[in-house]
């Protein structure tokens, strides 16, 4: 189909009807054929109950006995429905209830039968929302009903139909090659589903291209379709002539755009001196939310892929090349948001005000030409130094309140270049004037949530104490006394001490690494949310990135609609008007700005944006951190054989991780490889002992370790442990806990032997 049933059923709500036609419209169905499929799933939707339909308009229809989720299987055959609620219980679905649905699926799941004990609640799946799988990696294979694709991913529990196309028209010449198979028809009742190849891989996936198998292993599309392309170059050149006077004209100030490598040129910078001890700061971002039409075929592509995977090896743009207009260039006017900020020599801002603008570019500055205008040492590099020395105030300011910005080991690059060190898509590298980008993005949040205004607001939760508190135990025992300040909570400057600590370290890459894993991902929500990396609880929100995230464009759009119809005032009959943009509005407005009509439209539009964002987040990054994995894990296959040096950084009864130091990669020593004696495991202090030999593998110990094997579509490693360890002692033996007491084993903690 052209849409998905999980979009189809995010424009609906239950206190409003809606027309087919405003569904075509936002669904992107301009044609008979996706018409027609519309057309089905409604009727389809009404039939099952969740839509009702009156005088030809529908809405939703709440049953609370439906629970949506993501099914996540073993190669075993054993399924699970994943609720996106933090805390809820997961649903086991068993194979003859999954409908078809495969692993990766968003699917409806109807409860059975009820969680007890320790046994998770059953369900059925009803309805699938949205395929996970719309193409896979395979090997193909010839049996008497034709060619079979087998696909490598074992949680994948079936086969496919081959069919020749263009391609390959002759599917005798892949047989036992590994391919790129395009999903055609998904199983429908007893039939197999049906593919056909769109790219050969080669005989394995270990000789495979790293790059084109990501891009198949996670179908991240690499080049725009004619259509859009044609659509992009249209609207670039309608650009061309746009009327501006509409807004703030700006064209005075000398601007400058700041591009960091992998970036786009998206944000520029203008800088005037008041006195001595004060500036007029600019930053400027394409107005790329005001400028690209709304559920038109772009937009509909951007909202689709929800971000930018850039990488030095591999760029996925969000939008194309051909709308140069809304990039901030030299040549010709530019319409931005402008941020016109007092602020003083040691970063405090006095005040700001929010234009929708119309600017002029003088230069666009890389990088590394800052770098060397800046080594200069003359005059010319004066402006870009006071705008460095704001930044590093600005930074300062914000590190005071605990804010992770830290700078990480050079072979750590985990973070957005305008979120602290969250683990995130990431971008090559935190340039010096990344400070002033956060800063803007937190002062346009903090704005839109104090007056109350709906938005796609940034937040992170708190790590797990239990998983800070594994990595302390790891640090101890390496002779790194790391402690948080209160035993029973994590705050944003521990993390910041503990960065610090770890610099000075000779494993420095690998244990901020390990300590940044642990944060917990940061996503969107329609609330404003603490956010625990930039130690910041009045609202984070992304602005100045809309050509690399959706949600940036969508931002960009409720500013606008802040300060074109917002309500200035308390009534028609208040004489008194205030400036929606400007910050003294804080202090002011105590009324409602949105109408209740715009408020509605809001809160849909963001309920039907956030569960479709943080899913194309959570892919991309998943996509990204694949690509590192599968290039650091072919540098460890090229040496097998080979005796490494690293510390075990986990525990379990069937074996020990040990963290390669030279590659910052994991690998497993199964406990079937320590033949030197009979080893017990100890969970409450994550140990394996041996009972004779009293050598103990814990966490934090250093280890020498040979490569035995490497899966590198797997991206898993086999290790022989060598040397290393540590010796246990009576204490250890006897099972004593952290404070010297004797314990009791335990129904967790008795050892299991092994």
């Amino acid at each position: 189909m052209h849409f998905t049933i999980a979009s189809l059923l995010a424009n609906f709500s239950e206190d409003k009807f809606v027309a087919p036609k405003v569904l075509e419209k936002k669904l992107g169905c301009d044609d008979p054929e996706s018409q027609r499929e519309l057309e089905i799933a409604l009727d389809a939707l009404e039939r099952i109950g969740l839509l009702i339909k009156e005088r030809g308009k529908y809405r939703r229809t709440s049953d609370d006995g439906l629970i949506e989720g993501r099914l996540r299987c073993s190669s075993k055959g054993f399924c699970f429905a994943i609720q996106d609620t933090e805390g809820a219980e997961d649903i086991f679905v068993r194979e003859h209830q999954l409908s078809t649905a495969w692993n990766g699926d968003r699917v409806l799941v109807r409860v059975t039968r009820e969680g007890r004990r320790k046994k998770s609640p059953e369900g059925e799946v009803k309805l699938i929302l949205e395929r996970g799988n719309p193409s896979v990696i395979a090997r193909v294979k010839q049996t008497e009903d034709g060619f079979r694709a087998i696909p490598l991913d074992d949680r994948l529990l079936f086969e496919i139909a081959l069919e020749p196309n263009d391609l390959v028209p002759d599917l005798s010449t892949v047989v036992d090659q590994l391919v790129h198979v395009n999903i055609r028809r998904y199983p429908l009742g007893g039939y197999l589903p049906i593919g056909e190849i769109g790219q050969i891989l080669g005989s394995d996936a270990q000789s495979a291209p790293a790059l084109d198998l990501i891009c198949c292993k996670h179908n991240l599309m690499r080049q725009f379709s004619p259509a859009v392309r044609t659509a992009a170059a249209t609207l670039n050149a309608q650009l061309a002539t746009l009327d501006l006077s509409d807004r703030q004209d700006l064209r005075e100030l000398v601007t400058i755009t700041l591009v960091a490598p992998g970036q786009e040129p998206q944000v520029a910078f203008s800088l005037d001196p008041i006195d001595a001890h004060r500036w007029h700061l600019g930053i400027h971002i394409s107005d790329v939310g005001g400028l690209l039409p709304r559920d038109e075929l772009l937009d509909r592509t951007a909202r689709r892929l929800g971000m930018t995977l850039a990488t030095p090896e591999l760029s996925l743009p969000l939008l194309p090349q051909e709308l140069e207009r809304l990039r901030l260039l030299p040549g010709g006017d530019r319409a931005a948001i402008s941020l016109l900020i007092v602020i003083n020599t040691a970063g405090e801002v006095q005040s700001y005000r929010i234009y929708r603008s119309c600017i002029r570019i003088d230069a666009c500055v890389t990088s590394e030409q800052v770098a060397a205008t800046l080594a200069l040492g003359d005059s010319s590099g004066d402006w870009l130094r006071a705008l460095i020395h704001l930044a590093n105030a600005v930074s300062e300011q914000r590190q005071a309140r605990g804010s992770i910005e830290v700078t990480p080991a050079d072979a750590l690059s985990l973070a957005y270049a305008d979120e602290g060190l969250a683990p995130a898509i990431p971008l090559p590298r935190v340039t010096p004037w990344t400070s002033l980008v956060i800063l803007a993005n937190e002062l346009l949040a903090r704005h839109l949530a104090k007056l109350g205004v709906p938005a796609l607001y940034r937040t992170q939760p708190v790590p797990e104490l239990y998983a800070v508190q594994d990595f302390l135990k790891l640090c101890q025992n390496l002779n790194l006394p790391l402690s948080l300040d209160n035993p029973s909570q994590v705050t944003p400057h521990d993390y910041q001490r503990f960065m610090a600590q770890l610099a000075t370290s000779d494993l420095a890459a690998v244990l901020q690494e390990l300590l940044l894993d642990k944060l917990k991902p940061a996503s969107d929500a329609a609330a404003a949310l603490p956010h625990f990396s930039l130690a910041t609880g009045e609202g984070y929100g992304h602005f100045c990135s809309p050509l690399q995230r959706y949600t940036d464009i969508v931002n960009q759009r409720i500013l606008h609609i802040l300060l074109t119809e917002g309500r200035d005032r308390r009534g028609p009959r208040a004489k008194e008007r205030v400036n929606l943009g400007e910050s003294s509005c804080l202090e002011q407005v105590n009324w409602t700005v949105f109408t209740t009509d715009t408020q509605r439209e809001v809160d849909t539009l963001l309920n039907e944006l956030v569960p479709h964002l943080q899913e194309r987040e959570r892919q991309t990054y998943t996509a990204w951190k694949d690509l590192v994995g599968l290039q650091r894990v072919r540098q460890v296959q090229a040496c097998i054989g080979e005796v490494r040096s690293g510390i075990i950084t986990g525990v379990q009864s069937y074996g020990f991780f040990v963290e390669l130091i030279d590659f910052n990669v994991e690998g497993l020593v199964h406990v079937s490889s320590l033949k030197d004696d009979w080893y017990e495991y100890r969970a409450h202090a994550q140990t394996l002992t041996g009972r004779r030999n009293r050598l103990r593998y814990r966490l934090g110990d250093r280890v020498e370790v040979l490569i035995k094997n490497v899966d590198s579509y797997r991206q898993q490693v086999d290790l022989a442990v060598m040397s290393g360890g540590s010796q246990a002692t009576e204490e250890d033996l006897n099972g004593a806990s952290d404070n010297g007491e004797a314990l009791p084993p335990s129904e967790d903690d008795a050892p299991e032997n092994l």
